[in-house]
């Protein structure tokens, strides 16, 4: 227990006036004596503050008493909080540092029920499977590392029988394979013994954090319990995100000394050259680790319900290469960068949108791309009737599914792939690829979202946006004014569907039941002859493609915007 502090009346000590304090306003920050307590309580502004004794003061963490509820640049008090930054600001933070936010909510709303959300009882729950993880990857390695002993020894063994039946011409032979064993055996057991040290650090922070959890619930403010766990959670984050950076690369993969002895040992005089190989093989780990929520700030924040909140703002214009652009679809992918399918060519880009490299270049004409699964994209190559597979890591087509018709659109959720065309569209399950046609669903341009299929269709001259159970049982049809010669559509991670309307250089957002619409993006912000729109579900970003050639121009080159959607 922390030995006793006096501390002094700041008014009085303003002054230069020596008090004892009794009492520590939570909001003001300020000690008082009893004479100068009496007006604080009294006055309107500060009569609904809260104030603690001295002694019960003594007992608060030092950690927590160090929470200003002040804005340390403008030593203002937070009167707001930024989804977009995820953090509280004061009115003048506004100017300097959010002035292109649109996400600023009122403080007061968010902290309201932080004690009692299930944000604090989440972050502990994940605080214990961290540590969990921690120690049960401690104890992989290690059992790992009592197996690669055992192999090492069982290794040393064959050599050496092997060594007993042949003569003194393998000794140096020997001896290079052992020392070869060793070298490999050591950096192998070098490499653990590091990742078992700094897995037991991060093991040691996340105690630091749970003693750290439990005071901040005992004895701190609602305001300091939710900037403080807003620290912890991004601790706590960074924390998982080794261990899920762990399970992702090879540092828990099974790493096993093995041994391949010549095959030619019975002629060893003549023929072998070598006495044997060590090698480490990687296979993947057994060990299973516990997945933590992501972004657990964010659920203080009450999500968007409303077609007219969304309002998108503006954040990367793509710098365009050396060669003219001509774009037909654009993907976001999941790490936020991007690939542009660019007349024959599948592009890379930055995450601010800078041009990296080309992936491919396409014999047959593409007119569609989705994001498929990991380092795959799908590219349905039109009138050609198949859908390309291309690694974007490996920069080549690993897969062409053949379909019966025309391949138009493609859009892939989970482990299902739907192609449409004008004429019908076709289901595959990208397990075993098996095909099931939807006679049904006729789309030029295609998305799939949560086991429906949403889908756009040209019919005399008026644009059709039609949503789809994936068995091709229609559910509504939206057709208004506002969308004119329709050309590519998304949904965030809300089920809202946005479209780009290319005859009304607008961006249209539809709500999921597919009643209403609204205008987030028109001429008057750049939006010029839009061809295609993606969302990445998790980041909220959006990317949507236009046309910049002026009046008059032979050809046609486009670009593309960048945008953040609020809350999703």
């Amino acid at each position: 227990m922390a030995s006793f502090v006096n501390h002094y009346c700041t008014i009085c000590n303003d002054d230069e006036i020596t008090k004892i304090a009794v009492t520590w306003c939570t909001e003001c920050e300020v000690f008082f004596c009893e004479n100068c307590e009496k007006p604080h309580k009294r006055l309107k502004l500060s009569k609904s503050h809260k104030t603690i004794l001295i002694e019960d003061y003594q007992n608060i963490p030092t950690f927590i008493k160090e929470i200003s509820i002040q804005c340390k640049d403008h030593k203002k008090m937070f009167e707001l909080y930024c989804s977009f930054h995820d953090s509280p600001c004061c009115v003048q933070c506004l100017t300097d540092k959010h002035q292109r936010c649109q996400e600023m909510k009122p403080l007061s709303d968010i902290i309201q029920q932080v004690k009692s959300s299930a944000f604090g009882q989440n972050l502990e729950t994940d605080l214990k499977d961290v540590k969990e993880n921690l120690i049960n990857s401690v104890k992989y390695i290690k059992s790992r590392i009592s197996t690669n002993n055992i192999q090492k020894t069982k290794a040393v063994e064959d050599i050496r029988f092997m060594r007993m039946s042949i003569d003194n011409y393998l000794n140096q032979l020997e001896q290079k394979l052992l020392d070869d064993l060793e070298s490999k055996h050591s950096k192998l057991q070098l490499s653990m013994d590091t990742l078992v040290q700094q897995i037991e650090q991060r093991a040691s922070q996340i105690d630091q954090l749970q003693s750290k959890l439990t005071d901040l619930i005992q004895y701190g403010t609602d305001l300091q319990i939710y900037i403080c766990l807003i620290d912890i959670d991004k601790s706590s984050s960074r924390i998982a995100n080794f261990i899920e950076d762990l399970e992702r690369g090879d540092n828990l993969s099974e790493k096993n000394l093995n041994i391949t002895l010549s095959s030619d040992l019975q002629s060893i005089i003549e023929d072998v050259k070598s006495f044997g190989d060590i090698a480490i093989s990687i296979s993947p780990p057994t060990l299973q680790v516990k997945t933590r929520k992501k972004g657990q700030a964010q659920q203080l924040v009450p999500n968007i319900t409303d077609i007219e909140q969304i309002k998108p703002f503006w954040m990367y214009v793509m710098t365009i290469p050396k060669f003219p652009l001509l774009i037909k679809a654009c993907v976001v992918l999941p790490d936020d960068t991007f690939m542009i399918l660019e007349d024959m060519q599948l592009l890379l880009f930055s995450n601010n949108v800078c041009f990296v490299r080309k992936i491919h270049t396409f014999r047959d004409c593409p007119y569609d791309a989705c994001y498929a699964r990991t380092n795959i994209v799908a590219v349905a190559l039109g009138s050609a009737k198949k859908i390309a597979l291309v690694d974007i890591e490996k920069n080549k087509i690993i897969k062409i599914v053949r379909i019966s018709h025309n391949c138009d659109g493609v859009g892939v959720d989970d482990n299902r792939m739907v192609v449409s065309s004008d004429q019908k569209s076709t289901l595959i399950n990208l397990h075993d690829m098996c095909c099931t046609i939807l006679q049904e669903v006729r789309a030029s341009n295609i998305a799939l979202f949560k086991g429906n299929i949403y889908g756009i269709l040209e019919i005399n001259n008026a644009s059709r946006v039609s949503c789809y159970k994936n068995n091709g049982e229609h559910i509504w049809t939206f057709t208004h004014h506002e969308i004119d010669g329709a050309v590519g559509l998304t949904l965030d991670r809300n089920g809202f569907v946005y479209i780009a309307s290319a005859s009304n250089n607008s961006i249209i957002v539809l709500s999921p039941d597919g009643k209403r619409s609204s205008s987030i993006l028109s001429e008057h912000d750049g939006i010029n002859c839009p061809s295609s729109i993606d969302i990445n579900k998790e980041s909220g970003l959006m990317m949507v493609s236009y046309d910049l050639s002026s009046y008059g121009d032979l050809e046609s080159f486009d670009s593309a915007f960048v945008y953040k959607i609020p809350n999703v």
